[in-house]
């Protein structure tokens, strides 16, 4: 079973665009950003079975495991894309032309992850990403701090 590649104390759910690594919650993505851990890979190093894996410390892998591993872990269930879709706080945010337009830019980029790099050096943009994994993923705190 494979861990964090922030923490290596948890099974990761969330995979950085940029250079693939695998981690486990917001707290440990904001920490690879900003500890500038991230290298982006190119995207015809991912897709080749001779290429070495982004971290040193993930187990040897093959593109079947790969497609497998995203397959399984990388889609968000049906039930919490609606609540996304319902979400008061993520239309606020959504009102924001500013914002409108950084995931415009990202949408339209050539080099996807490379745009949402950038686009996380945007507090606006940190915002949203927050608050959408707030709403997939909730942590245990969370759930217990709606309970006032």
């Amino acid at each position: 079973m494979q861990l964090c590649g922030v923490c290596s104390e948890h099974v990761p759910k969330y995979r950085c665009p940029a250079c693939r690594i695998r981690y486990c919650s917001v707290s440990c993505f904001k920490r690879h950003k900003d500890d500038d851990a991230c290298h982006p890979v190119k995207e015809s190093d991912s897709a080749s079975s001779s290429s070495t894996p982004a971290s040193s410390a993930e187990q040897p892998w093959t593109v079947e495991d790969r497609f497998d591993e995203d397959i399984q872990t990388d889609k968000v269930p049906l039930q919490k894309l609606q609540q996304l879709a319902d979400s008061e706080a993520l239309k606020g945010l959504l009102r924001n032309p500013h914002l409108r337009r950084l995931m415009m830019s990202v949408d339209s980029a050539e080099d996807k992850a490379k745009a949402t790099k950038d686009a996380m050096q945007e507090p606006l943009f940190v915002e949203f990403a927050d608050q959408c994994l707030k709403i997939t993923e909730p942590t245990e705190a969370e759930n217990d701090d709606d309970g006032f």
